[in-house]
């Protein structure tokens, strides 16, 4: 069973930085695209961020700038981080990540962690 688990989120007040991370576990043979999409309330899902087995990365223009994605392909771990965050960046954050698990690829979630921007 594979699993996605995110990890730091928190409150961080207007202006301030915050990384987030999440960590791939189970029976998985390879990773390729890793990325990361945000939830505001009563809002869709969001993609923010993703970058592939070979970190190349790709971003959405509203965080372009401020947020950085990276990855340790050795620890199955994709890091999120942000700088300059603003009130509407407050959201649940999900890590998303594009696994080979037995003889088939398959897109699996975390189950999100709350980011607080307080302005």
């Amino acid at each position: 069973q594979v699993q996605l688990v995110e990890s730091g989120g928190g409150l961080v007040q207007a202006g301030g930085s915050l990384t987030v991370s999440c960590v791939a576990s189970g029976r998985l043979d390879r990773i390729s695209t890793m990325g990361w999409y945000r939830q505001a309330p009563g809002k869709q899902r969001d993609f923010i961020a993703q970058i592939t087995a070979g970190h190349s990365t790709n971003y959405a223009d509203s965080v372009k700038g401020r947020f950085t994605i990276s990855r340790d392909n050795a620890k199955n771990t994709t890091f999120l981080q942000m700088n300059s965050l603003m009130a509407e960046d407050t959201a649940v954050y999900y890590c998303n990540a594009y696994i080979h698990e037995g003889h088939r690829w398959d897109s699996y979630w975390g189950q999100g962690t709350q980011v607080t921007v307080s302005s």
